[in-house]
């Protein structure tokens, strides 16, 4: 998504270069405060950061992974009463923020997600995250099983008012404002009225020939002019 972004921001403002940033998850808003970064993709459901801006995105699915092979992988989703038996890992940073889950779990809480990876590919657990934390940290002997009544886990974008015009027109991209918005470009495209698009209309008519050219105002038959009071 990230990359779908920048390309559109980069087709309106060209020579501009927009600077992708890796960072953890509970980084992500004192990077912003700190003016490190201009805004940044954050997890609002877990951190709440009441003195930035935040759109809300998208939310993620979350997915349980399991090495393959795993008797879970029978699925093609999951359920949390199918995790009733089994053994779930807590990595420090957890982005879920889920209290009721479902399993055992485990007294030893990995530091990160990767090393949560690690012990799921060492059978000693299953992991529940978002899908897109899973894919960052695929392996060929694991995969992984949507949860369907497991928590969303929302994305938003965060940033510190006020904005300068680079970081109002790329917020404008996320929202989906079209090039020609008042506050997508630096000079609003202006609006033509009715009469004007029905003149461009009727030229592109006689362009096309297909309707005959108006006559010059002022312009008619010489001689059919008559003066008032003449013979």
């Amino acid at each position: 998504m990230p990359a779908k972004w920048v390309r559109t921001f980069a087709e309106r403002r060209p020579g501009v270069d927009v600077e992708l940033v890796d960072c953890a998850a509970a980084e992500a808003a004192a990077l912003v405060r700190s003016g490190t970064v201009d805004a940044a993709l954050g997890r609002p459901g877990v951190n709440a950061e009441p003195d930035l801006a935040l759109i809300r995105l998208y939310d993620e699915v979350p997915v349980v992974v399991v090495p393959k092979g795993h008797v879970l992988t029978a699925a093609d989703e999951l359920t949390c009463a199918d995790l009733a038996d089994e053994s779930c890992l807590l990595p420090l940073d957890d982005v879920l923020g889920w209290d009721a889950r479902p399993g055992t779990q485990l007294s030893h809480r990995p530091e990160t997600t990767a090393d949560a990876v690690e012990l799921v590919a060492a059978g000693l657990g299953v992991l529940v995250v978002p899908m897109s934390l899973a894919r960052l940290h695929h392996r060929r002997d694991l995969t992984f099983r949507p949860l369907v009544d497991g928590p969303a886990a929302p994305v938003g974008l965060w940033w510190s008012e006020p904005t300068s015009e680079l970081v109002d027109e790329f917020i404008g991209v996320l929202r989906g404002r079209k090039a020609g918005s008042s506050r997508g470009t630096r000079e609003p495209v202006a609006k033509r009225s009715a009469k004007e698009k029905a003149a461009a209309r009727r030229e592109r008519l006689e362009a096309a020939g297909k309707v005959p050219p108006r006559k010059p105002k002022g312009a008619g038959e010489p001689g059919a002019r008559r003066r008032r009071g003449g013979r």
